[in-house]
């Protein structure tokens, strides 16, 4: 009976152990999807990459893109235009409110940087009027064959339904343009003097656009040649108390760091007048900074001024 009731409690300790063997295996995990999660089988689309941001170009010859630093003034120096024609040509309403890549007109809006389209005036075009006997209009063609004789090609000549003599077809004669104002013959036409009386201090260079001239506080400054004060003041940096003077088309001289300006914008100048007094408004020293330039680009003074 003990052997028994042992082999019992043995059965029944193997039991328990199994049990308990079967309680610590790990379990197969069912899968588990959280909600919200996209599937395998979903294309991932990236977000648009945001738009460049591309800055204005100059579209075309006659246009310019404003810069740090620039002012109106300068644009138009640079550009041998007036400051009052470039405001007129953008419609600005605060000239001193440009911004940085702004695209200004710097040419006037009919040329816009290129040359201008010669167009033939009525009075340029002579017409002649087509001989009389003509009947007008051509009815049908001529395409019979004839022999060749002096009495059919003169018949052939003559027009439908006429006996008269032949047409003779005039062609109308253009004449040739005239020259345009803005010539060779402008740039020099413009009587030249030297400004004022003193040492050059510095020559034409591609760093210095004119000539540097010494002289004394207070000195007079002469016009060089006769024409218009185009700018008269002290907005465009570097150079001080400015006077502009433009000539005619082409070229226009600027007088720099005065101390005091004497003429307006807009007032028409001979040459020889006094317009301003040396100083150093925006300089290192006394002295006339003077330019000639050509088109809007500064040249050499030497080219034009006379020998001394």
């Amino acid at each position: 009976m003990n052997k028994i009731k042992s082999l019992k409690n043995l059965m029944a300790l193997g039991c328990v152990a199994s049990l308990l063997a079967a309680c610590s295996s790990t379990p197969n995990k069912a899968p588990v999807v959280e909600r919200g999660m996209s599937s395998s089988n979903e294309v991932y689309v990236p977000p648009p990459a945001p738009k460049q941001v591309v800055k204005p170009v100059e579209s075309a010859r006659g246009n310019y893109v404003v810069k740090r630093g620039d002012t109106l003034y300068r644009i138009a120096l640079d550009h041998g235009q007036s400051y009052s024609d470039l405001v007129v040509w953008n419609n600005l309403k605060n000239p001193n409110d440009i911004k940085v890549d702004q695209v200004l007109r710097v040419a006037p809006p009919e040329i816009n940087g290129a040359q201008p389209v010669a167009i033939a005036s009525s009075s340029s075009i002579e017409v002649k009027p087509l001989s009389s006997g003509s009947s007008g209009t051509k009815v049908t063609p001529k395409g019979d064959k004839r022999p060749y004789s002096e009495s059919n090609l003169a018949e052939l000549q003559k027009p439908e339904g006429s006996g008269g003599a032949p047409v003779k077809t005039e062609v109308a004669v253009v004449k040739p343009q005239e020259r345009s104002a803005e010539s060779a013959a402008d740039v020099d036409a413009v009587d030249w003097m030297w400004p004022v009386d003193g040492k050059l201090l510095a020559g034409f260079d591609d760093k210095n656009k004119g000539f540097d001239i010494a002289g004394r506080m207070g000195q007079d400054i002469f016009a060089a040649g006769a024409g218009k004060v185009m700018y008269a003041g002290s907005g465009i940096r570097g150079y001080g108390n400015l006077v502009i003077v433009k000539h005619n088309n082409s070229l226009l001289s600027a007088y720099a760091h005065n101390k005091t300006i004497l003429v307006k914008e807009g007032q028409s100048i001979t040459k020889g007048q006094k317009i301003a007094e040396m100083g150093n408004s925006d300089s290192d020293g006394v002295k006339l900074h003077f330019e000639i330039r050509l088109q809007g680009k500064p040249v050499d003074p030497s080219r034009y001024l006379p020998a001394r």
